[in-house]
């Protein structure tokens, strides 16, 4: 079997577990319909992107929340950034704990999020 051809199945294989435990949308898919031949590597940098950005976010994050008075509104901020990063690309999972963590936010209740239990992580054999 053609090397190529292999690796495309393990791709959309791979995106329908995704998608199906919930950590990838329909934006996912959409972003994908936009990689062409004239842009071969476009979702790879695309994500390339986001998980850069994303660095420099929770990094932002850490630092906001380790402030001994905690500034709300910048911390939401930047969840808000965040969440909005994650739905572009697709990744529904982080979206939706993006959209909690604004609750908690808006409640000024950093405690509660700490005690919360956590989420499931993905357990698939890469």
């Amino acid at each position: 079997m053609d090397v190529m051809i292999q690796l495309q199945r393990q791709l959309r294989e791979h995106s329908a577990f995704l998608r199906k435990e919930g950590y990838l949308d329909d934006q996912f898919e959409q972003l994908q319909k936009l990689q062409d031949e004239s842009s071969p590597d476009f979702v790879v940098e695309v994500v390339s992107i986001f998980f850069d950005d994303s660095e420099k976010l929770l990094n932002n994050l850490a630092k906001a929340l380790e402030q001994k008075a905690v500034d709300f509104k910048q911390v939401d901020a930047h969840v808000h950034q965040f969440k909005g990063s994650s739905a572009s690309i697709g990744a529904m999972r982080v979206k939706n704990v993006c959209i909690e963590f604004r609750n908690y936010c808006e409640a000024q209740n950093i405690e509660d999020w700490s005690n919360r239990s956590e989420l499931p992580v993905c357990s698939h054999d890469f």
